[in-house]
């Protein structure tokens, strides 16, 4: 499934040769551009508006990565025209379109970032959007064809759900990826419900207003998240991409470092400031490193998940696990340390859940941990009837490979996204794996509502006297 443009020939050129000459055009006259940026930028903010208004600012960024050897685009958008809470919203398709051509979705980061943050799939979010659609061909100018994206819209979160996504970004991100930030500045005008120096369309408007902006690009330059935040609450600016920037601030490490290159509004040509959208271009250079190492490699997981599928189908068929014999000699030794395990099944074409078993001690190696349990979540799952051997082709195999429990003091110091957790009380027990707050897009004080609940509790039981520990975990799936 290819989504379509559908701002081609409106928002910018409708076919390639008038995208190419425009962008010829803006090289000749940004080529003498005297701010620096820092070598090799792998973040950059670029305004969303039509071509006519701000190509030529975005094009001082993008033109600083021309033919960097990126294999995939993370972009980050805001939404404005479907209202979205807590959720980064995901195209269905495979692929996307526009004059320049084809650029395929990277499904297999976006599943591993469906297993770490709020993700939801929706292809009409995603042809209504302009914020995402105009950044496509500039990118394929740059970056040329090969690469991939992961275009993300949002709308507002809550602080456990933007910490959750921002743990998530920072952990998945790496030297191959370009991270992309689709945001206009300020809007200024009666219709933007945004005139706090008045409407008569001076200079000094116009001079206010970038001050503002100034402040905002500041935060961001000093990578403060905190601060940026409360600029936008404090002066009501009109930031559209405030929510994606702060993301994206909140993401990347200490010593990231942001240069801005071009500021612009869409009235500098005819100076008359009533009504005006501001563009900033800018670009930004991180070392991304993972939260959570991997301790598996690509051929260890390959062979865990082969595995599990085995041991779920030999018990469907013979009521039990996969004989060791069958597996011990040829497992990595990655696999023969000993860890806890869980091995989820889930319908294909649903997403629904068919089977879920584990363990949360370290108690024997991880290979056979993984044989058990995927065995048990066939047919053992006491929430489901056993798996029928019909079933078997049309199920996703996921395993969770986990790091030993470790108590925490407080409930607080769970961090969702990054944390299983257990809760124990008067006898009690329930766990969830670091995956389901995510799934759910629940924030902290839901999660444990569930999870006091799944142990046979009240929902508010976890408030006091319970104790917690917490662990982390490899998830990784067909």
């Amino acid at each position: 499934m290819t989504l379509e443009s559908t701002i081609a020939g409106s928002w910018h050129p409708g076919n390639a040769q008038a995208i190419r000459a425009m962008a010829d055009a803006w090289e000749k006259s940004t080529a003498q551009d005297e701010a620096s940026a820092p070598a090799n930028p792998n973040i950059l903010i670029l305004p969303h508006a039509g071509w006519a208004y701000s190509g030529e600012v975005a094009w001082r960024a993008v033109r600083q990565i021309r033919n960097a050897p990126f294999r995939r685009v993370i972009l980050l958008a805001p939404s404005h025209r479907a209202w979205i809470e807590n959720r980064l919203v995901a195209p269905e398709a495979d692929a996307l379109s526009t004059p320049l051509g084809e650029i395929r979705i990277d499904r297999d980061w976006l599943d591993r970032l469906a297993l770490l943050a709020p993700v939801i799939r929706n292809n009409q979010v995603h042809a209504a959007e302009h914020a995402t659609q105009i950044e496509y061909p500039l990118l394929q100018l740059a970056l040329k064809k090969g690469f991939s994206i992961v275009p993300l819209i949002m709308g507002s979160f809550g602080n456990d759900q933007m910490n959750m996504c921002a743990r998530a970004l920072a952990q998945l991100m790496d030297s191959e990826s370009l991270l992309v930030i689709s945001s206009d500045f300020t809007h200024y005008g009666d219709d933007f419900s945004y005139t706090p120096y008045g409407t008569g369309g001076g200079e000094d408007v116009r001079t206010q207003v970038a001050a503002t902006d100034a402040e905002a690009v500041s935060f961001i330059t000093q990578c403060d998240a905190n601060g940026f935040a409360a600029l936008i609450k404090r002066t009501g600016a009109t930031i559209c991409g405030h929510v994606p920037i702060e993301l994206a601030l909140r993401a990347v490490p200490a010593g990231t470092s942001f240069v801005r290159l071009k500021y612009a509004t869409s009235s500098d040509a005819e100076r008359d400031f009533t009504r005006f959208v501001c563009y900033v271009a800018a670009v930004g250079r991180t070392e991304w490193h993972s939260e959570i190492p991997a301790t598996l490699s690509a051929d260890d997981r390959a062979f865990l998940l082969r595995l599990a599928r085995e041991s779920a189908e030999h018990a469907v068929r013979t009521g039990k696990p996969l004989p060791k014999d069958r597996f011990a000699a040829t497992a990595p030794k990655a696999t023969l340390a000993k860890r806890g395990a869980f091995v989820t099944l889930n319908d294909k074409a649903t997403g629904a859940l068919r089977g879920c078993i584990g363990e949360i001690l370290p108690m024997r190696p991880l290979v056979e941990a993984v044989a058990v349990r995927a065995a048990d979540s066939a047919i053992h799952d006491p929430r489901f009837m056993p798996v029928s051997e019909r079933e078997l082709g049309g199920l996703r195999v996921e395993v969770s490979a986990l790091t030993p429990p470790k108590p925490v003091k407080s409930w607080r110091e769970i961090v969702l996204g990054r944390d299983g957790m257990t809760l124990e009380k008067d006898g009690s027990f329930a766990v969830f794996l670091p995956q389901v707050a995510p799934e759910q897009g629940w924030d902290l004080e839901t999660t444990l509502s569930y999870l006091a609940r799944k142990a046979g509790l009240s929902q508010d039981d976890w408030r006091e006297g319970a104790k917690f520990e917490t662990f982390q975990a490899e998830v990784f799936h067909e």
